[in-house]
């Protein structure tokens, strides 16, 4: 099995994936390791001072103000823990839970937060043994950290409260532990205050996000290269030439990809002797320019989530000449911002998906192709609701894309008076990249059996790849009305494992 390794500069995405999906091993570097226990003295030495310290010997919040003699300060880490965990609402999808709960660790061995390596080898331990603390869809406001998420985390470090095991089975994390060999940690001075303030749980949401993003944008231009083909469009928009000279990175990679799939294609060109025609829709003409937007927004984000995947978010934090600080890093504006436009970006590129399927259904604008791709118009429907299907994902798209961190709710008696919202914009962007998954399938079902339809002339090899693809993979061609439901379940199934790249790489050589 796979194994990250730890140490105090931060993780990579692929690092994040790793462990989140593929259940990689975690193992502490020996830096990591010398870092928290150096860090660790730095604590100690604070705490067996008079003077208060925020975080060490202090309450927390609009509490600070109070000192917190020695004996009570393993209770107030406990308690603000216990306190904390107060989230509500469905469970988050375990890839959610393992990300922060890797990412918490990625900060804590940075050896700035003065956690013991004892704490952190136990959280290694927790994720090697596959057991994923039971966390609520709400509690985070995105400031001071993704609060609750991250208390019910280290609460089943305490060994308390609920996890799943590795069975999947809920239990209590004191079972979890005790069957897995592992001792519940007994929290010190600034632990938990340092197990829960971070961005982990949004951070962790974008780089999923980003890699599920990066393979549907691929998909994307296929998909909108069939459609072009299936309504005989001209491929001639496409050329380098005339991407070069408005330079956007995005937009001339995703017409390369379409130009690419399109090669060889005797269908593409034909409406050039249709005088009715002189251009095509701008759905079909101006698909680059927009799959390219929201491929340039995702660099944008990516660029955001590198710089955070290396850095130690907490506080207050240590500092390597023994001062321990307050600080403001745990603020979520500059990951809840990407998020949110992500959305954006995402309701776009679905939304010109949808017109270009509408365009192949009707009979007015697809140039010769039977109303709704219907067997027998009239008695068959063909895919009319399919398009009522996706129509409504769109829709639920543009809601979606309403952004969460343009919100703010003041929290904790008005000392956290500005927060980012940054875990909500998360959250519904795992629902708006599940719906393009779905409105990309939809785009390919009809394109696929556009392209069937048009009797006489052959689709581009790379376009022949992904039909043979899809139907191997169970999505019936065309012929009369049929239970639809299982044929979109296979299509979206197709999208959702990367077929679709899968199927066109092989003709025409990676895609951008």
């Amino acid at each position: 099995m796979h194994t990250v390794v730890v140490g105090t500069s931060g993780v990579t995405a692929s690092d994040v994936l790793a462990v989140a999906r593929d259940g990689a091993r975690i193992e502490l570097s020996d830096e990591a390791v010398a870092a928290l226990a150096a860090a660790r003295e730095i604590v100690d030495a604070l705490a067996a001072k008079p003077e208060p310290v925020y975080g060490v010997s202090t309450g927390f919040g609009a509490l600070a103000s109070r000192h917190i003699s020695p004996e009570l300060r393993a209770q107030l880490q406990r308690n603000i823990v216990r306190s904390h965990a107060a989230g509500m609402g469905p469970r988050v999808e375990r890839e959610v839970v393992r990300a922060l709960m890797f990412l918490r660790l990625k900060t804590v061995c940075s050896g700035h937060t003065g956690v013991r390596p004892e704490v952190a080898q136990t959280m290694a331990d927790l994720l090697n043994a596959g057991i994923t603390p039971v966390v609520h869809e709400y509690g985070s406001l995105g400031c001071s950290g993704d609060l609750a998420p991250l208390s019910h985390c280290a609460l089943a470090l305490m060994g308390e409260g609920d996890a799943e095991g590795p069975d999947g089975v809920v239990r209590t994390a004191g079972e979890l532990l005790a069957e897995a060999g592992i001792a519940p940690v007994e929290l010190r001075e600034k632990e938990g205050l340092a197990l829960l303030n971070g961005t982990d749980g949004m951070l962790g949401m974008l780089v999923m996000a980003l890699a599920d993003l990066d393979m549907l944008y691929k998909s994307a231009d296929v998909a909108a290269a069939l459609s072009l083909e299936a309504l005989l469009g001209t491929d001639k928009v496409l050329a380098p030439e005339l991407h070069a000279i408005r330079p956007h990175p995005g937009q001339g990679a995703s017409a390369a990809n379409m130009l690419a799939v399109l090669k060889g294609s005797e269908l593409t060109g034909h409406h050039q002797d249709d005088a009715p025609r002189v251009q095509d829709a701008y759905s079909v003409r101006c698909a680059p320019q927009v799959a390219g937007a929201g491929r340039d927004t995702l660099a944008h984000a990516r660029t955001v989530a590198e710089r955070e995947l290396a850095s130690a978010v907490d506080n207050p934090v240590v500092l390597p000449d023994g001062r321990v600080e307050s600080n403001g890093n745990f603020h979520g504006a500059p990951v809840a911002y990407v998020l949110d436009f992500l959305a954006i970006a995402a309701a776009d590129l679905g939304s010109i998906a949808e017109r270009r399927t509408d365009r192949l259904l009707d009979k007015n604008r697809s140039h010769g192709l039977p109303p709704f791709l219907a067997d027998d118009a009239g008695v068959d429907s063909g895919l009319m609701i399919a398009q009522y299907t996706q129509a409504a994902l769109v829709s639920e798209m543009k809601r979606l894309a309403v952004p969460a961190s343009a919100d703010s709710i003041p929290s904790s008696a008005m000392q956290e008076d500005h927060v980012s919202m940054g875990w909500s914009a998360a959250r519904k962007l795992r629902t708006s990249v599940d719906n393009l998954t779905r409105i990309v399938a939809i785009e390919l079902y009809a394109a696929t059996r556009a392209i069937e339809l048009r009797e006489g002339l052959a689709p581009a090899p790379a376009s022949r790849a992904v039909i043979d693809a899809v139907r191997a993979a169970g999505v019936q061609g065309p012929g009369p009305d049929r239970f639809l439901a299982p044929d979109l379940a296979a299509a979206d199934a197709f999208v959702r494992a990367g077929g679709v790249v899968a199927a066109v790489e092989p003709v025409t050589g990676p895609l951008a």
